[in-house]
């Protein structure tokens, strides 16, 4: 495609919540984390090679007789959300955050490397509030 030389209608979103087509095969739970994996389908969060974290589930999708993309989920792709966390400090505030599984995370890299935020506040050494 050749750069613009008119003026351009450009469709637009603030981007705050999408829709990802589900993995064949798949449960996504209501408020979990959400990843794509390698091929780009929606999949619950987890420490897993390949995946993306995208954000987190707005509503329960249950896509397990269904192919890929044969539904779509709905998930919120900024934000603050609370989940349960592995062993977190306060001193952990500001950190980078790894996923563990679709509701946990920890500030120590369990394998993949797949972050899904920085902690914001501090709850318990198992509970905090990560911004996306």
């Amino acid at each position: 495609m050749a750069a613009c030389t008119t003026d351009r209608n450009t469709p637009y979103r603030e981007g705050i919540e999408l829709d990802f087509p589900v993995k064949g095969s798949t449960r996504i739970f209501a408020g979990a984390m959400v990843a794509v994996d390698g091929s780009g389908y929606a999949v619950p969060a987890g420490n897993t090679a390949g995946h993306r974290f995208v954000g987190v589930a707005m509503e329960r999708v249950d896509n397990t007789a269904g192919t890929d993309g044969a539904a779509l989920v709905r998930v919120r792709t900024s934000g603050v959300f609370e989940f349960g966390a592995t062993s977190i400090a306060q001193a952990n505030v500001g950190a980078e955050m790894y996923v563990v599984d679709d509701q946990t995370f920890d500030d120590v890299n369990p394998g993949q490397g797949i972050k899904c935020g920085r902690l914001v506040k501090y709850v318990s050494a198992t509970k905090g509030w990560i911004k996306i």
